[in-house]
């Protein structure tokens, strides 16, 4: 009892001034807590980067070098959970996977890697029409596909947050996500392309 005290204290001291209680904010929050923000696909960004620079300048390490050392220590903890909160909630498909895995749906991204054949026909096609690009130097043709396939994952981004936020349909959003994790792959796989015929 008397340690959990110390830790409280602690604890208000390094978030100071912050609007969240202590009851409500702890280390084991999820990341839309801890960003006093609502656990939902659709997130306003401006909001997201408010509350993010609000909390990380309350426990920045440099915020507390006089601190005592379990006081800094404890400080640097919140100042990297915080970072990997915001880091995980301002990408949108992170935040998908992170949403996901709280409403308990593993997207299982390294080991399940079932899609629609429709899909998969479709990305082959992209990825042999990048390859020719790449072979040939052909930079407009990279550039176009990458514009086709951001088209796309723009789509299915907005279709995210209609199957989590609206309709709860979480298998469907899991299968989305990996196919969007497909696709970020080959958008990576586009730029190094475009940056070998740069070169």
């Amino acid at each position: 009892m008397r340690l959990w005290r110390i830790f409280q204290g602690v604890v208000s001291r390094i978030l100071d001034g912050f609007n969240v209680s202590l009851p409500e904010l702890s280390l084991t929050s999820d990341n839309f807590a801890l960003l006093n923000l609502p656990q939902q696909q659709a997130l306003d960004r401006v909001r997201l980067e408010a509350n993010f620079h609000q909390l990380q300048a309350r426990v920045h390490p440099d915020r507390h070098l006089k601190a005592s050392d379990a006081d800094r220590r404890l400080a640097m903890q919140w100042a990297s959970r915080v970072n990997e909160a915001f880091k995980t909630l301002r990408d949108p498909l992170s935040r998908a996977n992170y949403l996901l895995k709280l409403k308990g749906y593993d997207t299982d991204l390294e080991n399940n890697t079932a899609m629609s054949v429709e899909f998969l026909m479709a990305q082959m096609e992209h990825r042999e029409a990048v390859a020719a690009a790449r072979e040939n130097s052909d930079g407009l043709a990279l550039e176009k596909l990458r514009q086709t396939l951001g088209s796309e994952m723009t789509l299915a981004h907005m279709n995210l947050v209609t199957l989590i936020d609206r309709q709860e349909d979480y298998s469907a959003a899991s299968v989305l996500v990996r196919q969007l994790m497909f696709q970020q792959k080959l958008i990576s796989e586009i730029d190094d392309a475009l940056e070998a015929v740069v070169e």
